[in-house]
């Protein structure tokens, strides 16, 4: 009598295992089908949709790069990262331009005055100063963490703007946190 329970029991184990398996088999293989069809999806547009896409994503890419680069350069990696989110809060608000290179290029006159977004913009430091490679490299990881990978740091996540912390432009805005050498606002 043991023998079959034995046996029962050998074959309710197998039959769960088989079972389990099978599901993951099932699930694996429409993974699978899921991604080829949205691949096929891809395949139907042109090259030079493809190509053009590219060329945005790189141009979104080497504005912020520049942005962080010359605002946040010697900051820490959050200074880096906390300087491209406020683009990107920028973007997503609806209180500004909805590309990150409109955002970062972005200049009002005030009282016949020319004021940019970015003081680096404005001042031109970027075409007299040299770019030094590493800080550059460690500027484009930020911004691709931020504009692709959609990082954020949560203490900034409403940060529109911020500022040096050896200048205080009196702005009438909430502060809501520091990082490196600025000081954010919302």
């Amino acid at each position: 009598m043991t023998k079959y329970i034995k046996l029962t029991l050998n074959l309710g184990v197998f039959l769960i295992v088989a079972f389990i398996g099978f599901g993951i088999i099932t699930a694996v293989t429409q993974n699978k089908l899921t991604r080829l069809a949205s691949m096929d999806d891809f395949a139907t547009g042109t090259m030079s949709e493809f190509k053009a896409a590219l060329k945005d994503k790189e141009r979104r890419l080497q504005c912020m790069t520049q942005n962080v680069y010359w605002e946040a350069a010697s900051e820490p990696p959050e200074g880096k990262l906390a300087v491209a989110q406020v683009v990107m809060n920028r973007v997503e608000s609806g209180k500004f331009p909805a590309d990150p290179c409109q955002v970062i290029f972005q200049k009002n006159v005030v009282y016949e005055r020319v004021l940019c977004q970015f003081s680096w913009y404005c001042e031109g430091t970027h075409k007299t100063r040299p770019v030094q490679k590493q800080l550059w490299e460690e500027s484009r990881e930020a911004a691709k963490m931020v504009l692709f990978e959609g990082y954020r740091l949560p203490e900034i996540k409403d940060a529109l703007y911020y500022h040096a912390d050896y200048v205080n432009p009196q702005w009438n805005k909430k502060r809501v946190a520091k990082i490196g050498q600025h000081i954010f606002y919302k």
